[in-house]
């Protein structure tokens, strides 16, 4: 069954690729689909039915290099189960999605054949991520990760005519592999340290990389701290976390699917599933993983802040999803990987909806992506409204306080990863820049919908006459994904964020009553140390994930005081409060305010000015460099003297050449002659003649 799951999207990304010529455009697209939702429901059998016990399914042998010796492996346990259905759902999903999307598309010339390439193209992403997901090594990994950087390059690229998106695929492909080498770094760290690649090796060598010291850099540096930092630079990139975040909003550039598949649910997302897969090497990184706290706080308090001004509403919700990636790091940063997990989870659902609402609006307004252009369409478009408002009222939050559970799915995942970073580091820098990023995602999230969906038309006129509700391959994923954004959290509340030994039956781990001493040192920290029990696995992370016996943080969280409960419920009010005073009650304000606060509003406009400093740092350089080996390299040196000497010296032996093919026979015997004469010589005076 797993073997299926994960070769049956490279099967129908082969067939709709190649095949399309023999079997038509639409049964090949057809096929690859068919093959997508063939995963997807294995996939939740697989999820469901999982015992807890984990499983290597071996494929065939990979790399035999020396002591390097590794298969290609299915890994299955609770975390690549929960990876498995979040790919294929939101994938199989896009699949029938794009039935709709992509027909009569205006980017392509009447009589062109696409259709077949773009599915072709989702597919083998699909199988580049479950690739990734069910590695059983660090290279496996990284094949599935540079497939994935592949496929997201050919698919934010795919209007290749529009200059825009191939800049945009460019970046995207080179941005990720700075952050690629990074991850590189790390791979080649662990295999000089642990002499294997394999993630059981590594991860029962893990208590010894604590104690080990490694130079780098000219420094000494610990080992389980330095390849901790290097795995997460690729997890940066992949992740778009803040200094490698740039390329993330320029992907926007591609068709609409592609940003709800790559950008929302699945690629995104990969770099949070690293550092949960890496769990037992980050738990004795302890300075490693501080930097991944703080990095995801700044970069979720970040791109909230530039998503207050965009209008463009695809880049809106691009940078709210760099912004929830930064709470999942926050999460994985104090050690709860499962309410990192938990979030990646349930934001799957409501922010693929809100991608897929976006585009049926954007279907529907004739491809117009400007919000100021939009109003109104709340009776033109009733089905993508109420989607997208299950959607916001998910990713904003909206729930019962201090229940817990009882609310929309983002409610119970967004509220744990705030506990979380409460209970590790009461009222530092984390938690509340996590409650001021709710806040503004709160207010931009309502603006989207007010500017979008409220008060009178404000673009052309007659599109939005001719605005017109999507069909039902689009709107028929929009009402799945609605009930994963309204139940998922509720379901699964415990399962990720129950009790510790909760979390930990669910993940597949076992319990061992900790030692008086281990229960000492926790009792000073909680007064509910009492009632906890251990995950100990052997190699440690069997289960999935692995929770250190000292880390307590996911209990704690559960004890923290009621105004950390009911912070992330009051940010979310008063966001909702201030978009309805903007833009219901007085939609004349915001105009003002940005022209009274010009400054700031540029700043947050132009995204930080991020761009244009990596444009004077590191952009301008590289193009005087190669400007100057082009006019100076190339043009003086290579055409100007070499060439220049060539186009002398060729040319006179050329014409002797032509010369002595004259077609005359006594030409031939006097060459002959020549040749006779010179090799009589040559002998006589060497001595060959003797």
């Amino acid at each position: 069954m797993e073997t299926i799951i994960l070769f049956a999207p490279l099967v129908g990304a082969l067939l709709c690729g190649f095949g399309w010529k023999i079997i038509g455009e639409t049964a090949a697209m057809w096929v690859a689909t068919s093959f997508l939702f063939l995963s997807a429901i294995l996939s939740w059998l697989v999820f469901l039915t999982f015992d807890g016990t984990t499983e290597q399914i071996q494929i065939l042998r990979f790399i035999e290099s020396g002591t390097l010796s590794t298969d290609w492996a299915i890994r299955l346990d609770r975390l690549t189960a929960i990876m498995l259905i979040v790919i294929t759902t939101v994938s199989s999903l896009v699949h029938l999605y794009s039935f709709g999307y992509m027909d009569h598309d205006p980017q392509w010339r009447e009589g062109e054949t696409y259709k077949p390439r773009f599915f072709a193209y989702l597919s083998f992403f699909t199988f580049a991520m479950l690739m990734l997901v069910t590695s059983d090594n660090l290279v496996q990994m990284f094949f599935g990760w540079e497939g994935v950087g592949v496929a997201s390059y050919l698919l934010i690229g795919f209007y290749y005519r529009k200059p825009s998106a191939n800049a945009a695929a460019i970046k995207a492909f080179v941005v990720n592999r700075v952050g690629d080498f990074g991850f590189a770094l790390g791979i080649f760290a662990l295999f000089f340290l642990t002499d294997s690649i394999n993630f059981d090796d590594v991860f029962a060598a893990a208590p010894d990389l604590a104690e080990t010291q490694l130079t780098f850099l000219w420094s000494e540096w610990n080992a389980a701290n330095l390849v901790a930092f290097l795995l997460f630079i690729g997890a940066m990139g992949k992740s778009a976390q803040l200094i490698l975040h740039t390329w993330l909003p320029d992907a926007m550039e591609g068709p609409t699917p592609v940003s709800a598949l790559i950008h929302a649910a699945t690629m995104v997302t990969a770099g949070v599933f690293l550092v949960c897969r890496m769990s037992p090497v980050m738990e004795f990184a302890p300075q490693a993983m501080m930097f991944v706290t703080m990095l995801g706080a700044a970069t979720a308090f970040f791109a909230a802040t530039v998503g207050l001004v965009q209008t463009d509403i695809k880049r809106v919700i691009a940078y709210s999803t760099c912004s929830q990636l930064g709470y999942m790091f926050v999460a994985a940063g104090v050690g709860a990987y499962s309410v990192a997990m938990f979030h990646l989870f349930t934001h799957a659902f409501f922010k693929a909806m809100l991608f897929l609402g976006a585009g049926s609006v954007i279907h529907g307004m004739h491809h117009e992506q400007d919000m100021m252009n939009y109003g109104g369409l709340r009776k033109k478009l009733p089905y993508t409204f109420w989607a997208m408002l299950i959607g916001t009222l998910a990713i904003t939050g909206v729930g019962i306080p201090l229940t817990g559970w009882i609310g929309f799915a983002g409610f119970a995942s967004k509220d744990a990863v705030i506990e979380s970073a409460y209970a590790a580091m009461p009222g530092g820098f984390a938690f509340w820049a996590l409650v001021i990023a709710a806040l503004f995602t709160s207010f931009y999230s309502w603006r989207l919908m007010f500017l979008t969906f409220w008060g009178t038309p404000r673009g052309d006129k007659h599109t939005y006459e001719h605005a017109h509700e999507s069909p039902m391959t689009m709107l028929i994923p929009l009402g799945v994904l609605a009930l994963g954004s309204v139940f998922a959290g509720a379901i699964w509340y415990s399962s990720f964020f129950g009790k510790q030994n909760e979390v930990i039956t669910f993940f597949g781990g076992h319990y061992e009553e900790p030692s008086d001493e281990i229960k000492a040192a926790v009792a000073e920290r909680s007064p509910k140390a009492s009632e906890l029990h251990y995950v100990m696995e052997d190699p440690p992370g069997g289960a999935g994930i692995y929770i250190a016996p000292e880390n307590t943080v996911l209990h704690e969280a559960h004890y923290v005081p009621t105004w950390v409960k009911l912070s992330p419920f009051v940010a979310m009010v008063l966001g909702l409060a201030v978009a309805v005073w903007f833009y219901i009650v007085n939609p004349e304000l915001p105009k003002r305010l940005a022209e009274n606060q010009r400054p700031l509003y540029l700043f947050l406009k132009n995204k930080w000015y991020f761009d244009e400093i990596y444009d004077f740092i590191f952009v301008g350089p590289a193009k005087w460099v190669g400007r100057f080996f082009w006019r100076r390299g190339d043009g003086d040196v290579i055409d100007g003297s070499l060439n220049g000497v060539a186009m002398g010296i060729i040319p006179f032996f050329t014409r002797l050449a032509g010369r002595a093919q004259s077609g005359y026979i006594f030409t031939y015997a006097f060459a002959m002659v020549i040749g006779i004469a010179v090799l009589v010589t040559w002998m006589s005076l060497s001595g060959g003649a003797n």
